[in-house]
């Protein structure tokens, strides 16, 4: 990355050619395509989302604006919304989620020693899904009630970044816990999960993956203590039991040992109940990877704030999807960039300084490390922060 190119160019050096070639050789996006290809729609779409855009025409006035800068980007002619929305609407999305999930691979490389704050050396994942609303009008394939439309992102979230690993776009009427039945457990690893994926059939499946969870219990379970361990008081720890599930339904379904830890949170002043398949990790740890799971809503709250993922460009499933998957590419090459220049701060910044400066000539290295601190770009104690 050297001075004399565009910011934006450097930025998408992260998309190498070839990996963006096979993949549009894969499922045919180039066929019979003369001027636009993958690479030009991939430099709109992320502009559109370091720059907040508002609208293809919004793209297009910006873009069209820069006549010598888009030569230098790789264009023959001036950009046409009609053709950006063409690309959008037809252009296989399943490009744009192979090509995000190259950059996730590259991601957690980076990530993959930084401490959790916990002496853990297992991986940790956190799963949630957050709720995307769209207008019933405009996006009918996604109906959810009656008089609205929406879709769900559900996530799981690497906490050792955090890093998005697996990513799913459905209807939003699909349950969380369903989304359970087509996930792949990776042996060894905890998976950090809130009530709404209590289910002891699919947590059965977590235990005979050979991995962990850890999940907050139900007001109404049912659970016979065999043995209760002593346990600091001081450190909110109220209580540390290994047992069975008493209810004989929900016994049949996880006929093994559970351990259930009692743990009262200072900030919120309330009771909290852990329930999880690891017997020997400490009690204190239990607790503290649960509050370990605030990372994935921030990361939705990151990517919502900071990204176009709340409003779209076109109404096909195929234009929402290409760009929520285009939104987390520019969310991975920021994180990239974070790590590799070793970066100081929070996310946002990194996005902030990149968003302003877009077709500067100006070695992104030194953009992102010589912007004075002090600046009027304020950072945001509540951002999410990549260790």
């Amino acid at each position: 990355m050297n001075t004399g190119r565009f910011v934006l160019s450097q930025v998408l050096d992260l998309v190498h050619r070839q990996t963006l070639d096979r993949l549009a050789l894969r499922y045919h996006a180039e066929d019979r395509v003369r001027h636009f290809g993958c690479r030009q729609q991939l430099i709109c779409m992320v502009f559109a989302q370091l720059t907040w855009r508002e609208s293809l025409r919004d793209i297009e006035a910006c873009l069209n604006a820069k006549t010598e800068t888009l030569y230098h980007l790789g264009f023959t002619k001036p950009i046409a919304r009609a053709t950006l929305a063409e690309a959008n609407e037809g252009r296989d999305w399943r490009l744009w989620r192979d090509l995000a999930l190259g950059l996730v691979a590259k991601a957690r490389r980076l990530y993959a020693n930084e401490e959790l704050g916990i002496e853990l050396d297992h991986t940790v994942y956190a799963l949630d899904s957050t709720t995307i609303d769209l207008s019933l009008t405009l996006f009918g394939w996604a109906d959810f009630r009656s008089t609205k439309a929406g879709i769900k992102l559900h996530t799981q979230l690497d906490l050792r970044g955090p890093i998005p690993t697996v990513i799913d776009i459905t209807p939003a009427r699909l349950h969380d816990v369903r989304w359970l039945d087509g996930l792949f457990f990776e042996p060894g690893a905890f998976y950090v999960l809130d009530r709404a994926y209590m289910d002891f059939i699919r947590l059965a499946r977590v235990a005979t993956a050979n991995a962990f969870f850890v999940t907050r219990a139900k007001d109404n379970l049912r659970f016979t203590r065999h043995q209760s361990r002593p346990v600091n008081f001081a450190d909110g720890l109220r209580s540390d039991q290994i047992g069975k599930l008493t209810i004989w339904k929900s016994r049949k379904s996880f006929p093994w040992p559970l351990r259930k830890v009692r743990y009262f949170d200072e900030e919120t002043r309330r009771d909290l109940v852990f329930l999880t398949n690891h017997l020997e990790v400490p009690a204190l740890s239990v607790a503290r990877l649960y509050k370990l799971r605030w990372q994935v809503e921030l990361f939705f709250r990151w990517i919502k704030q900071n990204l176009r993922i709340k409003h779209f460009y076109g109404n096909s499933i195929n234009a929402v999807k290409s760009q929520i998957w285009i939104a987390l590419s520019v969310y991975l090459i920021v994180a990239i960039l974070h790590k590799e220049l070793k970066l100081p701060g929070s996310l946002h910044r990194t996005m902030q300084i990149l968003s302003v400066h877009p077709f500067e000539k100006v070695s992104i290295h030194q953009l992102l490390t010589d912007v004075d601190a002090g600046s009027n770009m304020n950072d945001n104690s509540n951002q999410l922060m990549l260790w």
